[in-house]
C-alpha cells in the first residue's frame, strides 16, 4: 500500500510517498481504508525533529483518519465491513489502510464528508479537555482563544459558543469574519497590535475566565498577566518553534530558554497562592497512553449528535502533495482544517 514515509527531520521536504507493508487486523482492532487523514502541529514539528514522541524515522505520521472498514480482528462486535468511520491514530494515518482498536472507532455523522470526519479527533477532544475539562468553562464567561481560525481554534469556539461564553479570539486581519461567523465576539489582530492590551481594553481592565493557548512560550506570560480571579490557562502546544531547523537552531533556542519563565517559576508557588490563578498543561497524545480517548471520546459523540460540532476543512491535497500541505499550515495560511486524500 502507499503511505507518506518521514524520512528524516529536515521539514516537509523529508515527506515521500512510499510504498509499505499493508497492515492486518490484529484482535479487537479494525482495519480502515483510510478516505482522508488529518494534519496536525505535531506532524509538522516531528517533521523538524522537534517532537520528542514522534517514531523514529522512517516514519509515517498522522494522528486522525477518517474512511471505510475494510476488515475487522477478532473479538470485534461493533463494526463490519462497508461501515463508514473515523478515528484516532497513535501515527501511520498518512496511509491508505490502517488498524486501530475497536476503541477508539466512531461512526461517521449521517451528512458528514470524511474530510469532515477526519478533523473531529484531535481537534475536538483537544478543545474539550481544554475548556469542559480542565478549564470548567461555564455559561458567561470570557474566554480567549489564541489561533482562532486554527483546527482547534473553530472547535473551541463552536464549543464556548454553546457554552453561552464572551469569546475573544486572535488571528491574522484576514480571517477575522471566518471567525466571526463561528461565533467569535471580539476578533485581535495579532500581527499588528498587542493581545493583552487589546483584551484589557475590551474588558475594561478585568480581564478573562479562560484561556487556552498553543501559540507560546513567548505569549504565555502574557496570557497569565490576563487572567482575572479565578481563571485559568490552559497551554497545549508552542507552534512558535515551527519553522526552526532541529534542537539547536536559533529560534528553537530562544523560545526554550523562554519557557521555564513564560508563566510562574517553581520557586512562585508560595505567591501564586495569593493571585487565584491556574495554569495546566495539556498533551493529548500523553492523555491518551495515559487513559485512552474513552471519557473525551464519549463527549465528542454526545456532542456531535446535538450538532455542536460542524468541522471546517479549508483544504484538502493528494498524498504526493504532502509537503505542499505542510506547508500550507506552516505558512498559517489556512482556516480550519487541512487533510490529506489518498
Amino acid at each position: 500500500m502507499r503511505a507518506i514515509v518521514l524520512k528524516g527531520h529536515g521539514g516537509s521536504s523529508d515527506l515521500e510517498v512510499r510504498q509499505v507493508d499493508e497492515p492486518e487486523a490484529g484482535s479487537g482492532e479494525v482495519k480502515v481504508k483510510v478516505a482522508a487523514a488529518g494534519i496536525n502541529f505535531a506532524d509538522l514539528m516531528a517533521t523538524e525533529g522537534l517532537y520528542p514522541d514522534a517514531p523514529k524515522t522512517p516514519c509515517v505520521l498522522g494522528y486522525e483518519i477518517a474512511g471505510e472498514v475494510e476488515s475487522t480482528g477478532s473479538d470485534v462486535s461493533g463494526f463490519e465491513p462497508g461501515d463508514l468511520v473515523f478515528a484516532p491514530t497513535m501515527f501511520g494515518g498518512y496511509s491508505e489502510m490502517v488498524s486501530v482498536p475497536e476503541g477508539d472507532v466512531y461512526r461517521v455523522p449521517d451528512g458528514m464528508s470524511f474530510e469532515e470526519a477526519a478533523a473531529l479527533p484531535v481537534n475536538y477532544c483537544t478543545a474539550l479537555a481544554a475548556l469542559v475539562l480542565m478549564g470548567g468553562l461555564m455559561e458567561g464567561q470570557r474566554v480567549l482563544i489564541h489561533a482562532a481560525a486554527g483546527g482547534v481554534g473553530i472547535a473551541a469556539t463552536q464549543i464556548a459558543r454553546k457554552y453561552g461564553a464572551e469569546i475573544f479570539g486572535t488571528a491574522s486581519a484576514s480571517k477575522h469574519d471566518a471567525i466571526r461567523a463561528q461565533g467569535v465576539n471580539h476578533p485581535i489582530d495579532y500581527r499588528s497590535k498587542d493581545f493583552e492590551s487589546e483584551v484589557l481594553g475590551l474588558t475594561g481592565g478585568e480581564g478573562v475566565d479562560l484561556i487556552i493557548d498553543a501559540t507560546g512560550p513567548t505569549s504565555f506570560r502574557k496570557d497569565y498577566r490576563l487572567l482575572r480571579p479565578g481563571g485559568k490557562l490552559v497551554m497545549f502546544g508552542s507552534s512558535e518553534v515551527s519553522g526552526a531547523r532541529g534542537l539547536l537552531d536559533r529560534k528553537t533556542i530562544s523560545a526554550l530558554v523562554r519557557m521555564p519563565m513564560a508563566t510562574m517559576p517553581w520557586w512562585k508557588s508560595f505567591g501564586a497562592i495569593s493571585e487565584n490563578k491556574g495554569v495546566f498543561g495539556l498533551n493529548l497524545l500523553d492523555w491518551w497512553k495515559n487513559e485512552g480517548l474513552t471519557r473525551l471520546g464519549a463527549v465528542m459523540e454526545r456532542e456531535l449528535e446535538a450538532g455542536t460540532f460542524q468541522p471546517v476543512v479549508d483544504r484538502s491535497f493528494a498524498f504526493d502533495q504532502a509537503p505542499d500541505a505542510h506547508e500550507f499550515i506552516r505558512s498559517r495560511q489556512n482556516v480550519g482544517k487541512v487533510v490529506l486524500v489518498p
